[in-house]
């Protein structure tokens, strides 16, 4: 149950965050965001406020902030059509009834003749079997009833198309960048509690029954030498044990200002790239306001420069899409790091948040990195992309990356029970 619980926290968080970030950029920039969710299919919870409809939906494989003029509008009125209107005090539209307009007796019911919700915000037709020609202004904010559901009109200003390019360029980006954001706000969190790594190689914990113990090491050793060459950071100190599994390594350690030899050899760990050696330490922290905030944006840094390497070793095969994990296998991980504390959940959390940013940045369609690509060649080009062919390359996308995680689902869950 605990593992479920910070699943659905973790989950719930990343994606909050992640569409956090569109849904603000959208409403400071006066589009209409007809939707935020949380996880896709059917809806769970649901609430409406100010213009938005906050859902929670029962599939946790990511979320959304559905943005007026993003996809085609739900509702497409034609000349001769029949519709029912309500008016407000000022004698604007305030409703258009297009079904069941049976249940609102007191709706004005005309036959369309021209129709303009976008710009003149204008209604021209006739009523029923009359001759004379009525035209109505339409308020910004009113709502189309169709089967009793209520969908607000998206005048042109609202809407996603009408800003400008680099207005629609931030709405896209501001989604990944939130997530970095929290994968460097928790790693401050982290760094305040637990300290920041020390500047040379000092030892902080050796492992119980590890060759370190058996060398000889102690806490708050500081390793100096390694096989006569000086040693001043813990980069270069793990390049050399991780370079010489199973050989003998010969330091000086400095204890009490004493300078002590010890001579250790790494137990062999084997990867998927290779083996490597390692010894059983890990460095010193130390608390440091002052470095809180450096020390956050390297481990940021450090973290997007491996998930960008280990993409970059997918494309070219080194990896195997069967190496991937969908929802089922990022719970299996998630699991087995609750059990080892609080604080390596919170590095998790910050992990996957800085993954999700990467990833959605990508140029691929139906992910943000790909809508950011359309609205680069619109900045290029100086008009848009036809946007029924845009719309096309990302539900082609869409599907292809629905494919994606249903494959990876069921190697994951080949792993586990299989």
């Amino acid at each position: 149950m605990t593992t479920v619980i910070a699943f659905i926290l973790m989950f719930g968080l990343l994606v909050f965050v992640h569409e956090f970030g569109h849904y603000y950029v959208a409403k400071r920039t006066g589009m209409l965001v007809r939707e935020f969710a949380i996880g896709f299919g059917p809806k769970v919870f649901s609430t409406v406020k100010n213009e938005t409809l906050y859902t929670i939906r029962l599939l946790p494989m990511g979320g959304y902030v559905r943005v007026a003029g993003e996809d085609p509008e739900i509702i497409d009125i034609k000349p001769g059509q029949h519709i029912g209107l309500t008016f407000n005090d000022d004698g604007e539209v305030n409703q258009i009834i297009v079904n069941n307009k049976a249940k609102h007796p007191d709706a004005f019911v005309i036959e369309v003749e021209h129709i303009d919700l976008d710009h003149a915000l204008t209604i021209q037709g006739y009523e029923i079997n009359e001759e004379e020609k009525y035209s109505f202004r339409v308020n910004k904010k009113a709502t189309f009833i169709m089967d009793e559901k209520a969908t607000q009109i998206a005048p042109y200003d609202r809407q996603f198309a009408s800003k400008t390019v680099g207005q629609r360029g931030l709405q896209l980006f501001a989604g990944p960048l939130m997530n970095f954001v929290l994968t460097v706000v928790i790693f401050v969190i982290l760094a305040n509690i637990q300290g920041v790594p020390v500047e040379d190689v000092r030892i902080g914990s050796v492992v119980d029954n590890s060759p370190a113990q058996e060398a000889g090491f102690q806490p708050d050793d500081t390793v100096i030498e390694i096989e006569g060459q000086s040693i001043s950071k813990w980069e270069d100190f793990q390049e050399i044990v991780e370079a010489s599994p199973n050989e003998p390594l010969e330091m000086i350690v400095l204890r009490d200002n004493q300078q002590v030899p010890l001579e250790v050899t790494p137990a062999t760990v084997e990867t998927p790239e290779e083996d490597i050696g390692q010894v059983g330490v890990t460095l010193a922290l130390e608390k440091s306001f002052v470095r809180t905030i450096p020390y956050s944006l390297e481990e940021t840094y450090r973290w997007s420069t491996l998930i960008l390497t280990n993409l970059g070793k997918l494309v070219t095969g080194q990896f195997s899409i069967d190496m991937l994990s969908g929802p089922v296998g990022i719970y299996d991980a998630t699991d087995q790091v609750v059990k080892t504390g609080f604080m390596n959940f919170l590095t998790w959390t910050a992990v996957l948040s800085v993954n999700l940013g990467i990833i959605n940045l990508l140029p691929l369609p139906a992910l943000d990195g790909g809508r950011l690509l359309f609205v680069g060649l619109e900045a290029v080009r100086g008009k848009p992309i036809d946007p029924q062919k845009e719309g096309v390359v990302h539900f082609v996308g869409f599907a292809l990356l629905m494919l994606l995680m249903i494959v990876v689902t069921w190697n994951d869950i080949q792993r586990l029970f299989l």
